[in-house]
């Protein structure tokens, strides 16, 4: 295994065995990363995620192999030579290829020819020996076989079948199609005019090099394919292909050549290709899901770690027509104190009655910041916001819903507000979204917060697994304060889990807040590896001890004691004290455990204690003129905000429903690798208006330095 990950990774093999043996000790990525620096020589959560990543990939690889030795074994034809070969095998593929030939098939061509007793026949035309075929053949002739031509068909199958189990024929195919393969698409002539096909209209009859098609591109006809509208073929030079199975089959010039040559191309038609296409195909998609996957966890960690307003009293808004507008009031910790509905717009037009009513719930709640949803109505509450005189200084918030609705109907909302319906639920989501992003985004399935590409047409196991890792590193990185989290949150912090974050929830209910870290180990069924793994990252306010509020694990508490000793200080008064802090020799508190790489961490930390790495959140006003796409034109200037992140460009909200893209060849004067070195979701950017096509709502933008 250790050899297997290290071909893998190209990390250092001592890394690797000790990164194994902390996993091993049921030791979480966040933990690891943060706390045994050590141990792993500053590995980072991603070489640790990789590990990982090519431990299961090895596990997986070996169970096949048993699975696949007991199949031979109760078969009675493991050889020692195909036991050494299956037990050196290093790729799933290859394995497959060794198995292949005993595999239990159902029904097959050859199958039936062997029960005729063709395979003596199929031999002796492999020898490439015997001038007169047919002669030989005759005598096959009996049976079910009424001829000399099906007793070589027969014969021909069998041989197809061969060449089909054959591991250099396979492969070489394989390298033709990873090669020089060719994806064209056509347009399914009764679906030409289906409104929904439209989307697709670019793929109705396009070709490329499945090598070189890019991740979205592939998606997108894949997409097409599933739906309907288009039929895909993958296709490579077919002589190329036979030419390079007749060099290595075909050594005779004889009637016997005459039967392989239609053996290989009735193999190569009907076994080889079909087969073969369809593995390059799905390993396309593959990496075309990886690849979509990748882009999908760098928004997602982009936008839970988006800018929190902090603890500030809100005034939350869910914009709408005819149902009106939600209104929620809430407290600093995002607690609901009221919530009633307004009715600016068409059809009631009460705008007067609105602003009196938010003017005065801002006084009474002593408002500090007003959260806006962005959807329906958004523009046009906004506009009203901000006709009105508040007494005091008040922030104004235009913020995503996506998601919101999801989040509202849900369970963990249900269980935090089962006395309200769902229009309050999701304003409260709206407020609490300002407040904290993180806190508020962990309690919705992250595939319906919409920054990600195709995320439905992906490999959802392999998604989920990515985006719980994204989350639960972004949770990790902020720390929790525990008397305030949901359960949601909680349950992502490393070593907790969700049942543990409701026990905590319960615990908290039941005694209060908690007053020190180690008062956490009171929690039921909250054990001391739990605890170990857990409380570095769980923060508590006000604690008797400063160090509780603070990355710093319970495990060198007495190191940061002994180094405010030796200051002759408090600890409170060593905390923030940067002159007294770079004044350490460090490597007088090393100990067998710990070590420069974790007294760095630590002293990093004493230096701004707490420190929340998330920007702070920005004010941002849209073009007040723009509300809908006919108001755009070529050449404007416009402030707007990144809201999705693909390979092939950004999408910008400018204020209107329609969001309009950047192509990464507008995003730079010079080549663009990656998207993300250029722009970061929620960023807030200038553009310029290249291009309105009204009737397909797409709107072209360039990035304006």
């Amino acid at each position: 295994m250790i050899k297997y990950i290290v071909k893998h990774t190209q990390l250092a093999e001592k890394k690797v065995k000790s990164t194994i043996q902390l996993l091993n000790d049921d030791c979480t990525i966040p933990f690891i990363s943060r706390y045994r620096k050590e141990v792993t020589g500053n590995l980072d959560e991603i070489q640790i995620a990789d590990i990982v990543k090519y431990k299961e990939l090895f596990e997986a690889l070996e169970k096949r192999k048993i699975a696949i030795l007991k199949a031979l074994e109760d078969q009675g034809v493991l050889t020692e030579a195909l036991k050494q070969k299956i037990e050196n095998t290093q790729d799933l593929t290859t394995l497959e290829d060794l198995y292949l030939p005993f595999k239990k098939k159902r029904k097959t061509k050859a199958e039936t020819a062997r029960k005729n007793g063709l395979e003596p026949l199929a031999k002796i035309i492999m020898s490439q020996k015997a001038n007169d075929v047919e002669s030989i053949a005759y005598k096959y002739v009996k049976g079910d076989l009424s001829s000399v031509e099906e007793a070589l068909e027969g014969a021909r199958h069998i041989i197809a079948e061969w060449l089909n189990e054959r591991t250099d024929i396979r492969n070489n195919l394989r390298h033709q199609l990873e090669r020089y393969a060719q994806i064209s698409t056509k347009i399914i002539k009764t679906k030409k005019d289906d409104e929904k096909a439209q989307k697709f209209r670019d793929y109705f009859d396009w070709s490329e090099s499945l090598n070189r098609i890019p991740s979205h591109r592939l998606l997108a006809i894949l997409r097409a394919e599933s739906e309907g509208f288009i039929r895909i073929k993958i296709e490579i030079d077919d002589i190329r292909a036979l030419e390079h199975i007749d060099h290595r089959i075909i050594r005779s010039k004889n009637a016997c050549a005459d039967q392989i040559e239609l053996a290989i191309s009735d193999a190569y038609k009907r076994l080889l290709f079909p087969s073969l296409s369809k593995e390059t195909l799905n390993n396309a998609k593959e990496k075309a899901d990886d690849a979509a996957i990748t882009v999908f966890a760098k928004n997602l960690k982009q936008l839970l770690l988006g800018s929190p307003l902090g603890e500030k009293r809100v005034l939350a808004i869910d914009p709408g027509f005819r149902s009106g507008c939600k209104i929620v009031c809430l407290n600093a910790q995002g607690a609901l104190k009221h919530n009633e509905t307004i009715y600016p717009h068409a059809p009631k037009n009460d705008s007067i009655g609105a602003i009196k009513k938010i003017s005065s719930l801002a006084e009474a709640y002593k408002i500090e910041a007003i959260a806006i949803g962005n959807g329906t109505a958004s523009r046009e509450t906004e506009a009203l916001i901000r006709k009105i005189q508040f007494k005091n200084s008040i922030q104004v918030f235009v913020v995503s819903e996506a998601g919101a609705s999801i989040y509202s109907a849900s369970k963990i909302a249900r269980d935090e507000f089962p006395n309200y319906d769902v229009t309050v639920r999701g304003a409260i989501s709206i407020g609490r979204r300002l407040q904290d992003p993180l806190a508020e985004l962990v309690k919705i399935d992250a595939k319906s917060i919409g920054v990600g590409q195709y995320q439905h047409d992906v490999d959802q196991s392999k998604l989920q697994k990515q985006l719980d890792v994204v989350v639960e590193n972004c949770v990790n990185t902020v720390g929790v304060n525990i008397n305030t989290a949901s359960i949601p949150l909680l349950s992502y912090v490393s070593g907790i889990g969700p049942k543990l974050a409701e026990n905590i929830v319960n615990y908290r209910t039941e005694n209060g807040a908690f007053t020190s870290r180690s008062e956490i180990k009171k929690v039921p069924r909250l054990g001391g590896k739990a605890f170990q793994q857990a409380a570095g990252f769980l923060r508590i306010r006000d604690a008797k001890n400063p160090l509780d509020n603070s990355s710093v694990h319970p495990e060198t508490y007495k190191i940061v004691e002994k180094m405010a000793k030796d200051e002759g200080v408090s600890l409170e008064n060593l905390m923030g004290n940067k002159a007294k802090l770079q004044k350490l020799n460090l490597k007088t508190y090393c100990t067998e455990t710990v070590g420069l790489l974790t007294l760095q961490d630590i002293i990093k930390e004493l230096e701004k204690p707490g420190l929340d790495i998330r920007e702070q959140a920005k004010v941002f006003t849209f073009n007040q003129n723009i509300k809908t796409i006919a108001d755009l034109h070529e050449g404007q200037l416009l402030p707007g905000i990144v809201n999705n992140i693909t390979n092939f460009g950004c999408f910008v909200d400018v204020g209107i429903k329609e969001s309009g893209l950047i192509h990464v060849s507008n995003l730079s004067d010079s080549f663009v690798k990656d998207v993300n070195e250029h722009v970061h979701l929620h960023q807030q950017i200038i553009v310029k208006v290249l291009e309105v096509d009204v009737a397909r709502k797409r709107i072209q933008l360039k990035l304006h330095k």
